[in-house]
């Protein structure tokens, strides 16, 4: 990862999370904290537990990232982020964290018109497959909170448009008919209906390397009058080792309002 690319993920990770470059020049920043993001990334607990208790006047931190010593004037004093420093692994951590869910709307410019904005909920999830063999398969899925179309690759969709923490002027956004709950668990059905619809070789195939190792353990103790514990044990870890499994993992979402009805 560059320094360019780092300075460039710092931008559009606190221009999301709500903060205020002061000052953004090659090579250095001077960001002007939010609440959220001071209390993530500067360590300060029993500031903020004495604000809480006092109901005093929150102050977060201004913070000065050098991302290029060779850019930024020597007059210039900050912290330095590169890859691999425990700032820049902390802010990756804080991003995970923040961008489980996110709310962004599409930044239209329609003049004097007003706009709709529709409501999309996206979800980002993991598949595995696991039996002795494992396997992993990301899909992104929309789904819109008026009507109820799906959207495949919907993080691909995503990606081609311009984004904003804030709703744009002169746009207004469309009410959901669909709630959150109810959009979770219908995205929750469209991948178990395609998942009972998938071709499964892979489960069957390691359903007979199972059966047989296990033919394989049964013959080992078949002289013995009584099986010892160890036999247990190994059928026990023939069984973790070859069950077919499928787990699904949601990463993140999110709540997107765009200016387009169906994608």
């Amino acid at each position: 990862m560059l320094q360019e690319e780092i300075h460039q993920y710092l931008e559009r990770f606190f221009e999301a999370n709500g903060a205020v470059l002061v000052e953004n020049r090659p090579g250095w920043m001077t960001v002007q904290l939010t609440i959220e993001l001071d209390k993530a990334l500067m360590n300060r607990p029993f500031y903020w537990s004495y604000l809480e208790k006092t109901g005093g006047i929150p102050n977060p931190m201004t913070v000065t990232f050098i991302t290029d010593r060779e850019k930024a004037p020597d007059t210039v004093k900050g912290e330095p982020v590169h890859f691999g420093s425990p700032r820049l692994n902390q802010i990756f951590e804080t991003a995970k964290q923040f961008s489980r869910y996110i709310r962004l709307f599409e930044d239209v410019h329609p003049g004097q018109k007003q706009v709709p904005l529709y409501p999309w909920l996206g979800m980002n999830v993991k598949i595995s497959y696991r039996c002795d063999l494992k396997k992993d398969v990301f899909r992104s899925i929309g789904l819109n909170l008026i009507h109820g179309t799906m959207a495949e690759n919907f993080q691909d969709l995503l990606e081609q448009r311009t984004l904003a923490p804030k709703i744009p002027d002169y746009c207004f956004t469309l009410t959901p008919i669909i709630m959150l709950k109810s959009a979770v668990k219908r995205i929750e059905h469209y991948i178990r209906q395609g998942l009972a619809k998938e071709p499964h070789h892979w489960a069957e195939e390691a359903v007979k390397r199972w059966h047989q190792d296990l033919a394989l353990l049964d013959h080992f103790y078949e002289d013995m009058e009584e099986c010892p514990e160890s036999y247990e044990i190994e059928k026990q870890a023939l069984k973790e080792q070859y069950e077919p499994k499928i787990t699904v993992h949601v990463l993140n979402g999110g709540l997107f309002y765009l200016k387009d009805a169906f994608i």
